[in-house]
């Protein structure tokens, strides 16, 4: 079971919520400011930790070594959640599943296997686990899922250059992927980059 918290919209009518996956070593705590940041009223946003202790914060999975257990442990925890959500009225093509780094492999993993589409999958500066049992293993909505993916020039942790290949075997499979790339390092890029996230979730309402 993950540990989670509700921030709810200032719509209390809204069943719109963005689940945001954090990086390695970090919590959910690291991302309270982005409801004030995107600035969306009618957003909710349920923060997630990993399920692994990581010097003082948390993480998905095992890095850089063995990581394929705790991706697949992380990824049924996570089909888990989302099911959960479903089942507390938060219907499946309201939900954006966003996230950082090792977040952001997550997001990728899950989104494009999980069985119902969803509103959007946001991923940020991170990769794409397996690439080709990925892509054997779609979910039948696969190319139906909206996926914005960006990634900075200067990532000195994950190269930009392979994850650009990779979101372009995405589109080439005919997915439905968005590229942005940013004059960053290993991080978001202020202003610019929330403004495409924005847009990005907006899109996705319903």
């Amino acid at each position: 079971m993950l540990h989670t918290e509700l921030i709810p919209a200032q719509d209390k009518n809204s069943r719109q919520l963005m689940v945001m996956l954090h990086g390695l070593g970090d919590s959910l705590d690291g991302y309270r400011w982005l409801p004030e940041a995107l600035n969306l009223p009618w957003l909710n946003y349920l923060l997630v930790n990993a399920p692994d202790d990581y010097y003082g914060g948390f993480s998905w999975f095992d890095y850089p070594n063995n990581i394929a257990p705790g991706i697949l442990r992380s990824r049924k925890m996570l089909f888990d959640l989302l099911d959960d959500l479903r089942a507390k009225n938060f219907p499946a093509d309201q939900i954006t599943l966003g996230g950082f780094s090792q977040g952001c492999l997550m997001t990728i993993d899950v989104g494009l296997r999980y069985p119902h589409r969803l509103a959007g999958l946001v991923g940020i500066s991170g990769w794409v686990f397996e690439i080709e049992n990925l892509l054997k293993e779609l979910s039948p909505v696969a190319k139906q899922q909206r996926l914005l993916a960006t990634h900075g020039h200067f990532d000195s942790v994950i190269p930009f250059a392979p994850v650009r290949e990779q979101i372009q075997k995405l589109q080439a499979a005919g997915l439905n992927a968005a590229w942005h790339e940013f004059p960053k390092a290993h991080t978001i890029h202020g202003a610019e980059e929330i403004s495409v996230i924005r847009e990005f979730v907006s899109q996705g309402r319903r």
